[in-house]
This record gives C-alpha cells, structure tokens and sequence, in this order.
C-alpha cells in the first residue's frame, strides 16, 4: 500500500516539527526513518496513523486522506509505544482483542500467534491467566507490541524504535520477521531505530530526517548499503 504526504507541517509553538511536502513511500518499500531525537520522526508516525492533526497539508494512505478515512486501520498495523498496550490484560486477552479488531477469528489469531514462537521464546504465552502484560519486563512488554502489530499481517506496518530493549538473539530474529513480511507480502513497512546498522540490515529505503525535513533520501539502500552506512555514520559523529 502506497503512503503519500501533501503538503505536511506539523507545528508546535509556530516551530514546524514536521515538513515533508511530497514524501512518497511506494507499496512494498521498507523504509527505514533515521534522524536525532527531535527530528520529527515520532511526530511523523503519528500524523500518518492519524494519532496528531496536521497543521497543514495530509498524509494519503492508498489514496485517501488518514484524517478523513478510516478504511486504512482495517489494513495497517503499529507499535510506537506502550501506550498502545492494554497493560491490565494477559497478552493471550491483548492478542484477541487485538485480533478481534482486524475481524480476525479465533483459529486465524491462534495460527498467526504461532509465528512468534521464536521470538517470545517460552517467556510470553503460556505464563498463567493471572500474568498481566504490565508484570513482564520491558523486552517482552515490547515483543508483545511488536507482535499485536504485525498480527494480521498487515498491508502498512509501523514501528518506532522496535529493537529498544530487545536482547541481540531477538533483534536478529525481529530483522528476519520483517525482512520476511517485506518481501512476502509485499508489505510496506516504516521502522525508525537510532540504531543504523539496524536499520541499514533491512532496509530497501533510508530517510534522513533533521527538524521535520528531509536531509538525505537513499533510494536503493541494498544496492550501496556500506557507502550509505558510512555517510549515516559520519553525519552523526561529532568531534570530542
């Protein structure tokens, strides 16, 4: 599914956060969001999952307006934050409400959930009706968003900063989960990450984002990854 912004700005005490006036994310790109905190990649999320009002322009997902049109949440999945958990279910509840959402049955959330065994690795389900989400630890609080979100297999999936907290065996295994979705299922997938080597691994696409605008745009990230990898390095370095 193909992501648009037309004429973007987000702004906050008349300072634009955000100014992307002709962003176009093509269908089945994974598209990797780097930039300082600051840079306006949360914000950016947000105006695309309709979460914040513009203060100009709109962000179009296959075509209509996100603001106007509700018919991209039955085909878009997203993890910014905790704050998108229901902390005081088990994840088993979580999971089914999450799936019920997406019209999902019983049986397609119980098949689905069985690509994550991995990645849970024995420490999620299984552990007892009475273990709410807000008892485990932050790793597996974000393994569990990470998994609601990519639980229906979704046409758009957005992540913000999915490898924070993981341990590096589940951020390998996270990488292969997306890679694999990508290319699968052709799924357009946005991840930012303050990790480049993270987001170079996977990435078909890098933007570059600095106070709301696009400083580099790499098309063909795959193609030129090492050289890309050092310019990302060298524009963040700083002299001590």
């Amino acid at each position: 599914m193909k992501i648009e912004t037309q004429n973007l700005v987000k702004k906050y005490n008349n300072r634009a956060v955000v100014d992307l006036p002709n962003l176009v994310i093509e269908t089945g790109e994974l598209f990797g969001l780097v930039g300082n905190n600051g840079a306006g990649k949360t914000t950016f999320f947000r105006l695309l999952l309709d979460l914040v009002q513009a203060s100009d322009g709109c962000v179009l997902s296959g075509g209509k307006d996100v603001a106007k049109d509700e018919s991209w949440k039955l085909y878009t999945g997203s993890y910014l934050d905790e704050g998108f958990i229901i902390d005081f279910l088990t994840p088993e509840e979580f999971f089914e409400f999450v799936g019920t959402t997406y019209e999902m049955s019983g049986k397609q959330i119980r098949e689905s959930l069985e690509k994550f065994e991995a990645f849970f690795n024995d420490e999620v389900l299984g552990q007892g009706k009475k273990k709410y989400i807000r008892d485990f630890s932050k790793g597996n609080i974000q393994k569990i968003g990470i998994a609601a979100a990519m639980l229906p297999e979704p046409k758009i999936l957005v992540l913000d900063e999915p490898f924070a907290n993981l341990d590096p065996t589940s951020q390998i295994r996270l990488k292969r989960m997306l890679t694999q979705l990508n290319q699968e299922k052709r799924t357009t997938i946005l991840v930012s990450s303050h990790n480049l080597n993270h987001v170079a691994d996977i990435s078909t696409r890098i933007l570059l984002l600095e106070k709301g605008q696009a400083l580099r745009d790499v098309l063909d990230i795959r193609g030129s990854e090492n050289g890309v990898l050092k310019e990302l390095e060298a524009y963040f370095s700083v002299d001590i």
